[in-house]
């Protein structure tokens, strides 16, 4: 019986241990998680429908900070344009410095006569509101539009001033990732710009995430494992206590 009173104490001290390791290293990423997140990406609320659906006006978006060097086609991103207004926009990046954008041809966009189907617009719309003439993007400069093609001041409505309504790569600010609140989750990748070349990958949301609810699964865990060793303990006690009683008897 003592043999096993040692079995028993050797048990609880390598789960004790083992439940202390757990809860240290899921600090580690419970933290590391947040404050991971916190240097790479920046909230941001959206004021407008303009970029409906894919976002709509009040949804709160994770966005990616980046160099405006690392913005490609398709990406929706976060800027500043002295000449569009001074708060942050959030458009879709259609083309880039040396492409040449126009609209419609059998109602799509065409970028480098190439025509783009675009998924992420409202049912049924048209690919543009107004004729894009041909506009060959400055190098440097991107084109954007917002989703909602209909009622977005983007592009188009500048296409009189310098640059054609493009904006310069250094007016960018961050690249949204997903759509935080309500939690629509991760945007869609916009592979229909492939054809044009490499798309951007997203960014490491996803192991953000992974590391903060693995920290929370493993500190909850280590945590519980106390009451519940502590309670086994009882259950054995009173077992051992009974099966003497018996013997006795």
């Amino acid at each position: 019986m003592s043999g096993t009173s040692r079995t028993d104490e050797g048990h609880g001290r390598l789960g004790s241990k083992l439940s202390g390791f757990a809860m240290a290293l899921g600090c580690v990423l419970f933290l590391g998680g947040f404050a991971w997140g916190a240097i790479v990406y920046q909230p941001y609320t959206v004021p407008t429908d303009s970029m409906s659906p894919t976002i709509t006006a009040g949804d709160r978006v994770l966005a990616e900070r980046i160099d405006g060097s690392d913005v490609g086609r398709g990406d929706v991103v976060v800027f500043k344009q002295a000449s569009w207004g001074n708060m942050p926009m959030v458009k879709r990046v259609v083309a880039v410095g040396g492409d040449t954008v126009a609209c419609c041809t059998q109602n799509k966009l065409t970028v480098n006569g190439k025509k783009i189907d675009e998924p992420y617009l409202p049912k049924g719309s048209a690919a543009e509101a107004t004729t894009i003439p041909a506009i060959k993007v400055p190098e440097g400069r991107l084109f954007l539009l917002g989703d909602e093609r209909s009622g977005s001041l983007d592009s188009t409505a500048h296409l009189t001033e310098a640059g054609s309504g493009t904006v310069p790569r250094s007016s960018v600010d961050a690249r949204v990732d997903a759509v935080a609140w309500p939690m629509n989750g991760m945007l869609a990748r916009p592979t229909n710009f492939e054809t044009l070349g490499a798309i951007s990958e997203p960014g490491p949301l996803r192991l953000v995430l992974t590391a903060i609810v693995v920290g929370a699964v493993l500190v909850l865990g280590g945590g519980a494992y106390g009451p519940i060793a502590k309670r086994a303990e009882r259950r054995r006690s009173r077992r051992t206590g009974t099966r003497e009683q018996a013997l006795a008897g």
